[in-house]
């Protein structure tokens, strides 16, 4: 595959200069930004990950912000789960459906402020969505992509980085816990959150003025415990069954599907897009589930969606896939039928240099 044409459709980050500086080999395009896919290697990068900490650029994670009166009423049309708990203090996963009960986006929704949301969005144009259903319901709230660039601080030495920075007070929160810490004069949100397993937070840049200090800071209180920059690590992430919009799920999945039963609230289904027909499903019971597989044999990029296999009859697809160097095996996330999703279940997977042997695991491997 050949690089990125430079291009202001594809815009870069109050951090894409250090990022550059710190040695990043590739990207992808992520929300129309750029978000950094490889610094060491993805093998070297994983390694890394799992026993140090690192600092990402993940701007490409943009806010669509709410505010106004009927910003929570707007909020909990778009989703099926109950956000009556959110607060200032607590950040919320939440999936977000069209009115097929399709899966449109899987963001964190975060209070900002007195009826100000953020709704921290994968990658999709969710934002004309939510404009779309704000105008034709006559909501009285405002809609838009506010200059909010997310910084994320993961790894295992994540917390001790994170002190350092921000005060002891930070490593107080709890997973999925946010607030205000104060920095430079200014006092940033942070969350316990993020896109591994390896624990750590996320940082949301408001004002760009602090993004290089930021970022040195980082560096500086981190260079005994070995800190890089880096990203998203495809193999870690499959391992810990974190899934991907775009990737494992898309509009032709249901929430139910992806295995977020407890995000979907029965009680509200009457009440959000896509409720009644996923009340149908509830009803009905699933038809298809994301599962852990193992594969067996060498494998070429997962960039296609990967046919599976059970005695002849097709059980579904594998949608991403890599070598893990800590577990010896190929790991990988298949949508599969309920008649082949049983652990222990034997596949075959029809990759482009041919068919593999594999097995439904019973559980993801982090």
């Amino acid at each position: 595959m050949t690089g990125i044409t430079p291009s202001r459709r594809v815009r870069r980050t109050h951090f894409t200069d250090f990022v550059e500086a710190a040695g990043v080999k590739s990207y992808t395009v992520y929300n129309h930004m750029l978000l950094p896919s490889s610094f060491e290697g993805i093998e070297a990068d994983y390694h890394h990950l799992k026993r140090h900490v690192q600092v990402w650029d993940v701007s490409c994670e943009r806010q669509v912000q709410v505010k106004g009166s009927d910003a929570m009423r707007l909020i909990q049309m778009l989703t099926p789960r109950d956000i009556s708990s959110l607060s200032t203090k607590k950040c919320m996963y939440i999936p977000v459906v069209d009115q097929n009960g399709g899966m449109l986006n899987d963001p964190v929704l975060i209070a900002a402020g007195s009826d100000t949301f953020w709704i921290s969005i994968a990658d999709s144009d969710f934002l004309l969505w939510v404009l779309a259903v704000a105008a034709c319901n006559g909501l009285d709230v405002e809609v838009e992509e506010p200059d909010v660039s997310p910084l994320a601080v993961q790894g295992p030495k994540s917390g001790l980085l994170m002190e350092r920075v921000f005060g002891a007070r930070v490593n107080g929160l709890r997973f999925f816990e946010c607030g205000r810490f104060e920095f430079h004069g200014d006092h940033m949100l942070v969350s316990r959150s993020g896109y591994s397993r390896q624990g750590g937070f996320e940082i949301y840049l408001e004002n760009p003025k602090l993004a290089e200090p930021l970022w040195e800071s980082l560096f500086k209180m981190g260079e005994d415990l070995q800190v890089r920059a880096g990203c998203p690590n495809l193999i870690e992430r499959i391992e810990g069954g974190l899934l991907s919009y775009g990737n494992d799920m898309t509009r032709e999945n249901s929430p139910l599907e992806c295995g977020f039963e407890k995000f979907v609230s029965e009680s509200l289904l009457d009440h959000c897009f896509g409720g009644r027909v996923l009340r149908k499903e509830l009803d009905a019971g699933i038809k298809r589930k994301i599962r852990p597989v193992s594969i067996e044999g060498e494998l070429p990029p997962c960039d296609r969606a990967w046919p599976l296999y059970a005695k002849g009859l097709r059980a579904g697809q594998v949608t991403s896939a890599a070598r893990s160097p800590d577990h010896g095996t190929n790991v990988a996330i298949g949508m599969m039928s309920r008649e082949f999703w049983d652990a222990g279940s034997a596949l075959e997977v029809e990759t482009q240099a041919g068919m593999r042997r594999a097995v439904v695991k019973a559980s993801f491997w982090e």
